[in-house]
């Protein structure tokens, strides 16, 4: 089942899960529950377009369909908002989940890939991070 992440369940699930942009104050964290064990999250942002960041499958959960349904569940409340596309950064390195985020529709933004570099300050701590992503977006008005 996947839902939203609830106040009183941010303990349960930071305990397995990263929920690094958690209190950001721009988006809400969807949750995939097996009966009361969490198996992944994925954040969206509500920014224009909105924005998918932080998908997380627990290490033992992974290759099961999770994200697949986290992106779906994703897709679902941007459309239910009145949103026609959903954005996604992802490394250009990160073979698999490109492969997973072409696979769902996502293609190339067309916005030139940037580097990231430096230290990024998350709820979770800082992060050094250097890194090229590139942003695919998904159409899902059927464009």
């Amino acid at each position: 089942m996947i839902r939203w992440l609830e106040p009183d369940e941010v303990a349960r699930v930071g305990s397995v899960l990263g929920l690094a942009r958690l209190f950001q104050g721009n988006g809400d964290y969807l949750v995939e529950w097996n009966g009361t064990e969490p198996r992944g999250h994925a954040h969206l942002a509500w920014t224009d377009p909105p924005e998918l960041q932080d998908v997380e499958v627990r290490e033992g959960c992974r290759r099961r369909g999770v994200a697949r349904s986290l992106i779906a569940a994703a897709e679902s409340a941007c459309r239910r908002r009145g949103c026609t596309r959903l954005r996604v950064t992802v490394s250009v390195d990160n073979d698999r989940a490109r492969a997973l985020y072409e696979s769902l529709g996502f293609t190339d933004a067309g916005v030139a890939p940037h580097r990231v570099s430096g230290t990024i300050q998350l709820r979770t701590g800082p992060i050094e991070v250097d890194d090229v992503l590139a942003t695919l977006e998904h159409h899902l008005d059927g464009r």
